[in-house]
């Protein structure tokens, strides 16, 4: 399985080190074949050690440049990062990145051969009109996306159950998951939506669940620990 945790704009320099520091103190019971992730904010970045891949939320598709406020591959390999989340929903609303935008951000990254975990999911309008909509919503997000890479981790996230507190049902999971199955070329699917210690284990015993993608629930190392170890 597939652990990865997104800080999102939560946590600092100080509180990263010391949820890292309580994270390991767990890790070692984990099994050996799951795979941990840890995305914190950009000014928590490090290169830290344990059994688990540190990966940035964003970055611009550029070495380095004339782009304020934002950071390049130059400031990740300060720290050895080659892990990056791309197309999360709320990047697409909140800093309106298009699907060309994303796309690029894409091509640029897999061609500096980082790992990308590669976000895609609808919203609710989208699910209530049936899964016909659903699909053809979510099909339309690799437009421009190669889904031959091998670097990649696709995570489905459906909008409305993101920090609500509202997982998708065992039906809506399964089902989806098992479409995109046959889109994506059996890469990793990893799900994220109010995925918690509580959920977990349901979750994870999903056909065609590679692991989880988890946002609010991740932000204490003793709940992530739980997911892990569960």
């Amino acid at each position: 399985m597939i652990f990865a945790a997104n800080f999102k704009t939560n946590h600092t320099r100080r509180s990263t080190e010391l949820y890292i520091e309580a994270l390991n103190k767990k890790l070692g019971a984990k099994k050996a074949e799951d795979k941990v992730y840890i995305f914190p904010p950009s000014t928590a970045l490090d290169d830290y050690e344990g059994e688990f891949t540190i990966g940035t939320q964003n970055a611009y598709p550029a070495h380095n440049g004339a782009y304020t406020g934002e950071i390049g591959v130059e400031q990740l390999d300060e720290f050895g990062i080659k892990t990056i989340l791309i197309g999360h929903s709320e990047r697409r609303e909140y800093m309106a990145e298009t699907q060309e935008k994303v796309a690029k951000k894409f091509t640029f990254f897999q061609e500096q051969e980082f790992k990308i975990i590669y976000c895609i999911g609808e919203p609710l309008k989208i699910r209530e009109k049936g899964f016909e909509a659903v699909m053809q919503y979510l099909i339309a997000q690799f437009e421009g996306i190669d889904l031959e890479y091998e670097n990649m981790i696709v995570a489905y996230e459906p909008i409305w159950a993101i920090g609500t507190g509202r997982s998708a049902t065992v039906e809506e999971i399964s089902t989806t998951h098992r479409a995109l199955k046959k889109v994506i070329n059996n890469k990793p699917l990893l799900y994220g939506g109010s995925a918690k210690p509580a959920n977990i284990k349901e979750i994870t015993s999903i056909a065609g669940v590679d692991g989880v993608l988890v946002g609010s629930a991740s932000l204490d190392a003793e709940s992530f620990s739980q997911m892990i170890l569960s």
